[in-house]
Protein backbone atom coordinates (compact mmCIF):
# COMPACT_ATOMS: atom_id res chain seq x y z
CA UNK A 1 0.00 0.00 0.00
CA UNK A 2 1.29 3.48 -0.85
CA UNK A 3 2.45 5.61 2.05
CA UNK A 4 0.31 8.70 2.70
CA UNK A 5 1.46 10.98 5.48
CA UNK A 6 0.56 14.54 6.46
CA UNK A 7 3.27 17.00 7.50
CA UNK A 8 2.21 19.83 9.80
CA UNK A 9 4.21 23.02 10.35
CA UNK A 10 2.39 24.36 13.39
CA UNK A 11 0.69 27.14 11.42
CA UNK A 12 -2.60 28.11 13.04
CA UNK A 13 -4.08 28.25 9.53
CA UNK A 14 -3.60 24.48 9.13
CA UNK A 15 -5.74 23.82 12.20
CA UNK A 16 -8.33 26.52 11.48
CA UNK A 17 -8.85 25.57 7.83
CA UNK A 18 -8.12 21.84 8.01
CA UNK A 19 -5.12 21.12 5.78
CA UNK A 20 -1.52 19.97 6.01
CA UNK A 21 1.63 21.91 5.10
CA UNK A 22 2.56 18.95 2.93
CA UNK A 23 1.34 15.49 2.02
CA UNK A 24 3.67 12.62 1.20
CA UNK A 25 1.93 10.23 -1.18
CA UNK A 26 4.35 7.45 -2.09
CA UNK A 27 7.24 9.10 -3.91
CA UNK A 28 5.30 12.33 -4.45
CA UNK A 29 5.39 15.27 -2.07
CA UNK A 30 2.78 18.01 -2.39
CA UNK A 31 3.55 21.18 -0.42
CA UNK A 32 0.56 23.44 0.15
CA UNK A 33 0.62 27.07 -0.85
CA UNK A 34 3.06 28.53 1.68
CA UNK A 35 3.24 32.17 2.67
CA UNK A 36 5.89 34.28 4.32
CA UNK A 37 4.64 33.83 7.87
CA UNK A 38 7.19 32.89 10.49
CA UNK A 39 5.00 30.18 12.02
CA UNK A 40 6.87 30.15 15.34
CA UNK A 41 6.01 33.80 15.97
CA UNK A 42 3.03 34.08 13.55
CA UNK A 43 4.54 37.28 12.18
CA UNK A 44 5.04 38.36 8.59
CA UNK A 45 7.33 40.97 7.03
CA UNK A 46 5.96 43.88 5.00
CA UNK A 47 8.67 43.26 2.36
CA UNK A 48 7.83 40.89 -0.51
CA UNK A 49 11.44 39.68 -0.89
CA UNK A 50 11.67 38.87 2.81
CA UNK A 51 8.33 37.08 2.52
CA UNK A 52 9.64 35.04 -0.41
CA UNK A 53 12.70 34.06 1.63
CA UNK A 54 10.50 32.98 4.55
CA UNK A 55 8.19 31.06 2.18
CA UNK A 56 11.21 29.11 0.98
CA UNK A 57 12.44 28.44 4.53
CA UNK A 58 8.97 27.11 5.40
CA UNK A 59 8.90 24.96 2.26
CA UNK A 60 12.43 23.71 2.89
CA UNK A 61 11.40 22.51 6.37
CA UNK A 62 8.40 20.63 4.94
CA UNK A 63 10.52 19.08 2.17
CA UNK A 64 13.16 18.00 4.71
CA UNK A 65 10.53 16.31 6.87
CA UNK A 66 9.35 14.49 3.74
CA UNK A 67 12.91 13.38 2.92
CA UNK A 68 13.41 15.85 0.06
CA UNK A 69 15.33 18.98 -0.84
CA UNK A 70 14.76 21.72 -3.40
CA UNK A 71 16.67 19.50 -5.87
CA UNK A 72 13.65 17.15 -5.84
CA UNK A 73 11.12 19.85 -6.79
CA UNK A 74 9.45 19.22 -10.15
CA UNK A 75 6.75 21.93 -10.07
CA UNK A 76 6.47 25.37 -8.48
CA UNK A 77 3.59 27.82 -8.47
CA UNK A 78 3.94 31.46 -7.48
CA UNK A 79 0.81 33.37 -6.43
CA UNK A 80 0.99 37.14 -5.95
CA UNK A 81 -1.63 39.85 -5.57
CA UNK A 82 0.64 42.38 -7.34
CA UNK A 83 2.38 41.49 -10.60
CA UNK A 84 5.09 44.11 -9.98
CA UNK A 85 6.17 42.27 -6.81
CA UNK A 86 7.29 39.17 -8.73
CA UNK A 87 10.47 40.44 -10.40
CA UNK A 88 12.10 41.69 -7.16
CA UNK A 89 11.81 38.07 -5.88
CA UNK A 90 13.60 36.51 -8.86
CA UNK A 91 17.10 36.47 -7.29
CA UNK A 92 15.76 34.68 -4.18
CA UNK A 93 13.86 32.17 -6.32
CA UNK A 94 16.80 31.62 -8.68
CA UNK A 95 19.08 30.72 -5.72
CA UNK A 96 16.77 27.82 -4.83
CA UNK A 97 15.51 26.75 -8.25
CA UNK A 98 18.05 28.01 -10.83
CA UNK A 99 19.88 24.67 -11.09
CA UNK A 100 16.74 22.57 -10.53
CA UNK A 101 14.62 24.16 -13.27
CA UNK A 102 11.19 22.89 -12.17
CA UNK A 103 8.10 23.57 -14.26
CA UNK A 104 6.74 26.90 -13.01
CA UNK A 105 3.66 29.09 -13.11
CA UNK A 106 3.09 32.62 -11.79
CA UNK A 107 -0.45 33.79 -11.21
CA UNK A 108 -1.79 37.14 -10.06
CA UNK A 109 -4.63 36.61 -7.58
CA UNK A 110 -5.93 37.64 -4.19
CA UNK A 111 -4.50 35.89 -1.13
CA UNK A 112 -6.24 34.98 2.14
CA UNK A 113 -4.73 37.81 4.21
CA UNK A 114 -3.94 41.31 2.92
CA UNK A 115 -0.49 41.15 4.59
CA UNK A 116 0.48 38.27 2.29
CA UNK A 117 2.41 39.40 -0.79
CA UNK A 118 3.49 36.01 -2.16
CA UNK A 119 2.47 32.39 -1.78
CA UNK A 120 4.54 29.51 -3.15
CA UNK A 121 3.41 25.93 -3.74
CA UNK A 122 5.68 23.07 -4.82
CA UNK A 123 5.48 19.44 -5.82
CA UNK A 124 8.52 17.19 -5.43
CA UNK A 125 9.44 13.60 -6.15
CA UNK A 126 11.33 11.61 -3.56
CA UNK A 127 14.19 9.41 -4.68
CA UNK A 128 13.70 5.72 -3.98
CA UNK A 129 15.99 4.12 -1.49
Amino acid sequence: MTERRAILSGSTFEEQIGYARAVVDGDRVHVSGTTGFDYAAMTISDDVVEQAEQCLRNIEAALAEAGCTFADVVRVRYLLPERADFEPCWPVLRRRFGDVRPAATMQVCGLADPRMKIEIEVDARRAHG
